[in-house]
């Protein structure tokens, strides 16, 4: 009996000291990525800014449907219902093991930040601007890719190329299908808080099969280089600009670059729905910029998608860019873009796709010399050819590939 009561005392005394000891919060770690590899074929290709004429290419091409990469994401709670979460991702070359940003490790994602669901989120570090948050899910990258259905050259910032270093970002939760979001990008140039900065706000709207956003922002770029892109030459040129391709290439010493977009969808029942965006693009001059006037480019487009079974997914696009008469240009730059693709899940994880696009380009732009350099607009497909666009006015371009995640 006396074994028995002191066996008791001490299971009691335990559980009191387990009650005294203070409760650590529950936090989790998950490593998460894909793997996407493909072939891809092009009718035209050269290099950016060269005037030789191009031939067709076969290539192995990776990442074309989602960027291949890998991560870290996490939380804790810190009680009431405030988390504090994490994200880090790092991309790579699917084909090649090679590293996407030379001088970033985690290049595509590095923030850290809190959330309540009664006051909102706000991150701080490297990604992408509210902008891009709100509009992306109207985005025409969703289901005929950034590689080859992004608006020419990505030049409404709709796909995932524009992402800013030294980010602060603010989110509310959702209310009444309402959402709101503002970031500002610091530059860090010495004596102006100006140079290099980005700053963006949006607004959406989503409830039921209907969905709205609009979004407005503003990139300033910085002629010391970096600011809030970086310096990584795969991103940017020379440090101080983004988004170059051959709707831009004559106007890459742009002071500043401005968007505006709405964007839109509808799903009308399990098998379709349709999103449609409009922007307008401003390249604006400064000082030392190439060209005198600004630069506007008005697009417009729609996706429609259709999953007819669990298993198949297809999409059709279509969009139309045009730019402004200036810079000494009458006839100004018009582009049009054709979009297909398929996709078949072989799994939850893993699935196969094909993809079809067709650009036609016509009018004037600027070369590389800027306004003294009136050039033919030449194709250039979505944003995966921006570095080898068309030497001619058409482009067709057609692609095979699998997808893994997990």
């Amino acid at each position: 009996m006396k074994r028995s009561t002191r066996s008791v005392k001490a299971v009691a005394i335990g559980v009191a000291l387990a009650g005294s000891a203070p409760a650590f919060a529950q936090s989790s770690v998950t490593l998460y990525g894909i793997v996407d590899n493909g072939l891809a074929y092009q009718s035209s290709s050269t290099s950016l800014g060269s005037t030789s004429n191009g031939h067709s290419a076969v290539k192995m091409t990776p990442g074309v449907w989602a960027g291949s990469r890998f991560g870290l994401k996490g939380g804790e709670d810190l009680g009431g219902g405030t988390k504090a979460i994490f994200q880090l991702e790092s991309g790579f070359n699917s084909s090649t093991g090679a590293q996407q940003y030379t001088n970033a490790m985690f290049g595509r994602l590095a923030y850290v930040g809190v959330t309540n669901p009664t006051y909102g989120t706000f991150t701080a570090g490297r990604q992408y601007a509210s902008y891009y948050q709100l509009l992306s899910p109207y985005s025409p990258t969703t289901w005929i890719t950034g590689f080859y259905g992004a608006h020419p050259g990505d030049i409404d910032g709709l796909d995932t190329i524009y992402r800013a270093n030294n980010t602060l970002e603010y989110t509310s939760p959702k209310l009444y299908g309402l959402t709101v979001s503002g970031s500002y990008s610091l530059g860090g140039v010495a004596g102006s808080v100006n140079q290099g900065s980005t700053w963006a706000t949006a607004i959406q709207y989503a409830l039921g099969p209907i969905g709205l956003a609009v979004g407005f922002s503003r990139i300033n770029n910085s002629t010391s280089g970096g600011g809030a892109w970086g310096a990584d030459s795969t991103t940017t040129n020379g440090g101080s600009q983004i988004g170059v391709s051959a709707l831009t290439n004559g106007y890459q010493t742009a002071q500043a670059q401005q968007r505006f977009a709405v964007g839109g969808g509808y799903t009308f029942n399990s098998a379709w729905d349709i999103t449609a965006t409009y922007s307008n693009v401003q390249y604006i001059p400064g000082i030392n910029s190439k060209f005198h006037d600004t630069a506007i480019f008005n697009t417009g487009g729609a996706v429609l998608h259709w999953k007819p079974t669990v298993v198949w997914d297809f999409a059709a696009g279509y969009s139309y860019t045009r730019a402004t008469r200036a810079n000494g240009i009458t006839d100004s730059a018009s582009y049009q873009q054709f979009n297909l693709s398929q996709y078949y899940s072989l799994s939850k994880r893993t699935g196969l796709y094909a993809l079809e696009a067709y650009q036609r380009a016509n009018g004037k732009t600027l070369g590389t010399n800027g306004a003294g350099q009136i050039i033919d607009a030449t194709a250039s497909i979505g944003d995966g050819f921006n570095s080898t666009p068309a030497s001619s006015a058409s482009q067709f371009a057609f692609g095979l590939g699998v997808i893994h995640r997990f």
